[in-house]
């Protein structure tokens, strides 16, 4: 399982939980999976996939401020645990989880 939490500072941290399979989008959006309601957030934002093998891929989904890893603006890039991830002025930090939670 991956993490995405929010690491910006003054704010509530944000945990968000991505699942071995999982596709799940970030954005403004009622209907995204993951609600930013935050400047700079276009309503699809970006989409984060969980890949076999235990990558994690960020996709840019044609956002007006662009999605960036690390500083570095991408249209599509792998993430390793420790990256941090930029969608307009939130900041989240990227870490797997080798052992999930029981629910």
């Amino acid at each position: 399982m991956w993490i995405l939490r929010t690491v910006n500072d003054g704010e509530p941290e944000r945990t968000f939980r991505i699942l071995p399979g999982d596709v799940r989008t970030i954005g403004r959006a009622v209907g995204a999976d993951f609600i930013l309601d935050a400047a700079l957030v276009s309503r699809v934002h970006c989409r984060v996939t969980a890949l076999p093998g235990g990558l994690f891929e960020v996709r840019d989904m044609d956002s007006t401020n662009g999605t960036f890893v690390n500083g570095e603006r991408i249209t599509t890039a792998n993430v390793a645990s420790g990256d941090r991830l930029t969608v307009g002025r939130v900041e989240l930090v990227a870490l797997k989880n080798e052992d999930p939670a029981p629910s």
